[in-house]
């Protein structure tokens, strides 16, 4: 299961992943996800990553998220903010963030709270 919202006047897609995904609605989801980031272009793109409630992904399904993540680097992605709990699939997204890329603007956060304020405000100086 998925949900993706944007706020636009901050430039942050914020999704949900919960459970075990399958091939066909990560497809979907990295489809809506691609879509969101687009209607950003031009800005500072930030994603708020909240999987929690994932569970550990196929090779293809982590395939499809190196993939998506190059993508958002492509188009200005400048902070992604996760939201995680389980070390399983911290593990498989470290991989995963490390061959895309995506690890140099990656910050994991166990509260949302904080999550969104850095996304907002970066770090201090």
């Amino acid at each position: 299961m998925f949900e993706i919202k944007v706020d636009r006047i901050h430039s942050i897609v914020d999704f949900v992943l919960e459970g075990r995904v399958r091939l066909e609605e990560m497809e979907n989801f990295v489809s809506e996800l691609r879509k969101a980031c687009e209607g950003l272009q031009g800005r500072e793109i930030k994603i708020k990553a909240d999987v929690r409630g994932f569970r550990p992904m196929s090779p293809e399904v982590a395939e499809r998220i190196r993939a998506v993540q190059e993508f958002g680097l492509e188009l200005g992605v400048m902070r992604v903010a996760e939201i995680i709990e389980s070390d399983i699939v911290a593990l498989q997204l470290n991989r995963v963030a490390r061959e895309s890329g995506t690890d140099k603007v990656l910050r994991r956060f166990w509260d949302e709270d904080a999550a969104h304020e850095w996304l907002l405000h970066g770090d201090p100086e």
